[in-house]
């Protein structure tokens, strides 16, 4: 599963430094790629090598195209329907916790503050979709 690759998805430098430190820390071997914006995230998801992703980590709040957007096309789409999505958010706004699950969202979590909560949230996402979860075939 190594091979398969993380999309991270996230505007902010400093949050984007922040969970790849935490990746490392963790020992997280899967490939990392990151896309700045909504309308990145999408022309890196929907291409022909969609089906390489382990796991996507999602921010809300982007430029160009909204998390909760580039959530509801992935799902709408048979080659990125079933990729496990973790909204990954500083946001505490509960319709987006609401909306975000509506569209298919596996997990929610709000980025902790503090670096060393954030690296253990990180290690716990990493063990559990990228080592323990059983993705379906294909």
């Amino acid at each position: 599963m190594i091979d398969r690759k993380v999309l991270l998805i996230e505007d902010n430098a400093d949050d984007e430094k922040l969970t790849l430190r935490a990746l490392t820390k963790n020992r997280v071997a899967n490939p990392v790629v990151i896309a700045r914006d909504g309308a990145e995230a999408l022309r890196i998801l929907l291409a022909d090598e969609a089906e390489d992703f382990a796991l996507v980590l999602l921010d809300l709040r982007l430029p160009k195209v909204s998390g909760l957007e580039v959530l509801a096309r992935l799902r709408a789409d048979p080659r990125t329907r079933l990729t496990p999505v973790v909204i990954l958010t500083t946001s505490k706004e509960e319709s987006d916790l609401i909306q975000g699950y509506s569209l298919g969202a596996n997990s929610y979590i709000r980025k902790p503050v503090d670096f060393e909560q954030f690296a253990d949230a990180t290690r716990q996402l990493g063990m559990y979709w990228l080592v323990l979860n059983e993705p379906p075939p294909g």
